[in-house]
């Protein structure tokens, strides 16, 4: 039946899809984000979550209140305390081709009635772990995984052994909450299945699942032993605003000490935000660590505030996925669903290639641009 057409579909058989969908989906998560150990690649990941959206909109009684259009992640694993994340942590989905870049920022506009000038940052998406480290009075007081975005594992004494996490902050706002990503360069990731190798141990499949399995261990010596590095990108709860734009709070991040991308940049529009993802694609092989994407944000958080919150939503993230073998782009556009069921808060958006799937139809504030030849990884 999985083959059969949507449109084809039987009440009947629409509703036994979506169940086997859900479950399929719901054990390549748990592999992927439980155990660090992906058992299908983003390509079959993406097919799945397409169709069963595709299914969804077809036969929008059937939606199942499990239904992993509603879902980030996976349950944080027992071995470690909870985190109930005060703003939930939350995934990008999948888009179409390149005019959807142009659709992206003509929806924004439309939304928002902007006939003016409207910047976007464009930065790489690091292929990672997410992690969220919550700052009380300039001090680290805990590190959290995403979970399943709204609660997530407690690995704090973990943090505080990766060396571009700062323990200290000079000028943050009382609460900050910093979101990034955990990730192993090329070089520390060949060292350590070297050093695997000779110590006759399993090697790592992937720097992802090096990084992720690294930091999720219960204990911090082996995090500790680990080369680990962190690129700060976004934030969560927040006593004060950082600035009044992405790409100033990405800045006051970094003078605060974190490590944020040096490759992140100011586009004026679609022209520059493609040529954008286009140069990285190209420099990919040279950047020294992996990449699943480039994702765009508005730059004015004012305006990332109105897409985010307004009734009805103009939509979720948008991202340009590249093919595994670069010859140049070709996109699909996706919608992001912030978890829960309710509405969509569209502050992002995010573009992905042949690996993509979901057609958005709502404009986001922010949208992501994926690399060739990623992990499975890109969710």
């Amino acid at each position: 039946m999985s083959d059969k057409a949507v449109e084809d579909l039987t009440l009947a058989e629409a509703k036994a899809e979506l169940a086997r969908l859900s479950a399929e989906i719901d054990a390549a998560n748990l592999a992927y984000h439980g155990m660090d150990a992906p058992v299908i690649s983003d390509a079959d990941y993406d097919a799945l979550r397409r169709r069963n959206a595709e299914i969804e909109a077809r036969f929008p009684s059937l939606k199942r209140a499990d239904s992993p259009s509603e879902k980030v992640g996976a349950a944080p694993s027992d071995g470690f305390g909870k985190v109930a994340h005060r703003v939930p942590m939350l995934s990008l989905e999948n888009a179409f081709e390149d005019g959807d870049v142009t659709d992206f920022d003509d929806r924004v506009r439309k939304y928002l009635n902007h006939t003016g000038a409207l910047a976007f940052t464009a930065e790489p998406k690091i292929d990672g772990l997410s992690l969220s480290l919550r700052y009380e009075q300039g001090q680290l007081v805990q590190a959290a995984t995403r979970g399943d975005g709204e609660v997530g594992e407690n690995v704090t004494e973990n943090a505080r052994t990766i060396g571009d996490i700062p323990q200290t902050l000079i000028g943050a706002p009382e609460v900050l909450e910093v979101r990034g990503e955990v990730y192993m360069s090329h070089a520390d990731f060949a060292a350590l299945n070297v050093r695997q190798a000779e110590k006759g141990e399993k090697a790592f499949a992937n720097p992802r699942n090096a990084a992720a399995g690294s930091l999720r261990q219960l204990d911090a010596s082996v995090t500790k032993s680990r080369p680990l590095r962190f690129f700060a990108y976004s934030w969560g709860d927040l006593s004060d605003p950082l600035a009044p734009t992405q790409i100033g709070a990405i800045e006051r991040l970094a003078a605060m000490g974190f490590a944020v991308n040096d490759r992140t940049r100011l586009c004026a529009g679609p022209d520059e935000m493609l040529a954008h993802y286009r140069q990285i694609e190209i420099d990919r092989p040279t950047l020294g660590y992996d990449i699943d994407g480039v994702v765009y944000k508005v730059n004015d958080l004012a305006l990332q505030r109105r897409l985010g919150f307004a009734p009805p939503p103009p939509g979720g993230r948008l991202r340009i996925n590249s093919r595994p073998n670069w010859p140049g782009p070709i996109c699909w556009a996706s919608t992001f669903r912030w978890g829960a069921p309710g509405p969509c808060r569209p502050w992002r958006a995010c573009v992905r290639s042949r690996w993509a799937a979901s057609l958005s139809a709502t404009p986001p504030s922010t949208m992501r641009i994926t690399s060739p030849g990623a992990t499975a990884g890109a969710r």
